[in-house]
């Protein structure tokens, strides 16, 4: 029998708590959507800054290897610290760890923004090595805001709980560009330069240096007012019983957070504590035959899905210029550059991006993880392909807002689809003591796909035609094979989501089969005549 504290958590009615820890965790990730994203609003600006040769007739750009480092260095560090501080907080315990990775993301935010150097190389390291540890700090939010959130969560709206602290990263995406805009245009107010086929010594002012600093540093704040009430959470039952083993302690805390008696059963915690042999390790034969399907499940979805959303997301501005939707960059100067960039970026972000994520929040109990993950990687396929095939028609002056609408229906069905539930399913399917390790490498297999996408369709999207680009970069498939290639990852999700199980309505033991672990555990070990329950 379950322990009566999980018991009360999977029963328990909507609550304040419930609210309150939605916004702590939460808040991690609108920090983190706004540090990962805020850097393709700025990188234009830096190449003008950083990268203009004298006497030249178009603007600086980055070179593709530098373009490519300040994109994806952070997601090279968000991997590392997701298999690092997931691993840690199953064995340090949630709480433990998630102060740390909030001073991490704090510091490292405002160092970004303070980068340093005699010269641009030196500017551009100084902002790759912050970018990277900050990159870490963001990779253990992933595991431990969704594990703490599952462990708190009642089983009836655990889907919808997730999924808000998940939905924050829309809003961290939104925030990015609405302080772009109110930035620059700031600037653009105080210190006018003409556009830079007008006069390209002075289309960049000085004072532009500072646009991009402000922007980076912003991303401290958020995460710097939410420190205080992440110290205050207390551990969650679920790993003070299940993993510490001292149930006493788990009912004293969730007595206090739910506001009702819990009855402390040490007798059944000291049981499992003995019967530890039958609680398989990560490596065993036990966890591949239990869950080996299901984290190739999450693992794959994850990564085919980063793929297409951070190509997306990243590379939004690249799609905008090739389509005529932003002006080509000789016609204005650089505060308007960025101006332009983060207003096309937030209306995306205002129509598609966040309405995809609530939609999740609002249905993802009533039709399940499974069905929404399907159909979001079923109708970005279409809307991909859709794009892709028709590319030059789309590109002609009268259809470019066509091209955005549909564009924004990928953004759309992404989040309201599997950029949530790859989030979701790995906080529920695996046990206590493998949860946060699972998530973390789930997740640490998403950036992998989002490395591939910030330095893959970097260069794949580059005009095939031409030995060389105008801004410097090697001849690519260009953005129209670039976008039939994002529909066919998308199709693989399809496949691949076929592994992954349902966890609607049923309560975190029911899922990982814990439950099943214990009732083993009274029948004593499976002997000849006798088969562990299989999970399909």
């Amino acid at each position: 029998m379950p322990l009566e504290v999980l018991n009360a958590l999977d029963a328990a009615k909507t609550q304040w708590y419930h609210f309150t820890a939605i916004v702590i965790a939460g808040m991690g990730f609108f920090t983190d959507a706004y540090d990962l994203f805020c850097i393709s609003l700025v990188t234009k600006l830096l190449g003008r800054i950083y990268y203009h040769v004298d006497g030249a007739t178009k603007p600086g750009t980055l070179p593709p290897n530098v373009a490519a480092a300040v994109n994806g260095v952070a997601f090279c560090g968000t991997l590392s610290g997701q298999l690092f501080f997931g691993w840690l907080g199953d064995k340090m315990g949630r709480k433990r760890v998630y102060g740390l990775t909030l001073v991490l993301m704090v510091v490292c935010s405002i160092a970004s923004g303070l980068s340093f150097g005699h010269e641009p190389k030196g500017v551009i390291a100084t902002l790759c090595f912050f970018r990277f540890w900050l990159g870490f700090g963001v990779g253990g939010d992933y595991p431990l805001s969704a594990t703490i959130m599952s462990e708190y969560a009642n089983k009836k709206t655990r889907g919808a709980f997730i999924a808000a602290v998940f939905a924050m990263q829309g809003f961290g995406i939104l925030a990015g560009g609405i302080v772009a805009i109110i930035v620059s245009a700031a600037f653009k107010a105080k210190y006018p330069a003409p556009a830079y086929e007008v006069n390209a010594l002075a289309s960049t002012v000085p004072q532009a240096d500072y646009i991009w600093r402000i922007i980076v540093m912003f991303g401290a704040l958020p995460a710097g007012l939410t420190y205080y009430w992440r110290m205050k959470m207390p551990e969650t039952a679920r790993y003070t019983a299940l993993v510490a083993m001292n149930a006493k302690r788990a009912a004293a805390d969730m007595s206090k957070v739910l506001q009702v008696e819990i009855v402390a059963e040490q007798e059944k915690v000291e049981q499992l504590a003995q019967d530890r042999g039958y609680q398989f390790g990560l490596f065993s034969k036990e966890f591949l035959r239990r869950h080996g399907l299901h984290l190739l499940g999450t693992t794959s979805t994850w990564f085919l899905l980063d793929i297409a959303f951070y190509s997306q997301n990243l590379f939004q501005k690249d799609i905008f210029s090739a389509i005529g939707w932003i002006p080509p960059a000789k016609t204005m100067n650089a505060i308007e550059e960025v101006f332009k960039i983060a207003r096309a970026q937030t209306l995306i972000a205002l129509c598609s991006t966040v309405p995809g994520y609530w939609f999740t929040v609002a249905l993802i109990d009533y039709m399940g993880r499974f069905a929404i993950q399907l159909m979001g990687f079923f109708f970005m396929t279409v809307f991909m392909f859709a794009l892709a095939f028709p590319y030059d028609h789309w590109t002609k002056k009268d259809n470019r807002i066509g091209f955005v609408i549909m564009y924004s229906l990928t953004f759309f069905f992404a989040n309201f689809g599997p950029n949530a539930t790859t989030f979701i399913v790995p906080a529920e399917i695996f046990p206590a003591r493998l949860r946060s390790t699972c998530h973390g490498i789930s997740a640490a297999s998403g950036k992998a796909g989002a490395i591939v996408g910030a330095f893959g369709f970097l260069y794949a999207a580059q005009n095939k035609d031409k030995t060389k680009t105008d801004a410097g970069y090697p001849p690519g498939i260009g953005v129209k094979n670039s976008l039939i290639m994002l529909g066919v990852i998308n199709f693989l999700g399809m496949i691949f989501t076929l592994l992954v199980p349902e966890g609607k309505g049923k309560s975190l033991e029911e899922i990982s089969g814990e439950n099943d672990e214990e009732q083993e555990q009274q029948r004593g070990p499976p002997n000849n005549t006798t088969t562990a329950t299989l999970h399909v």
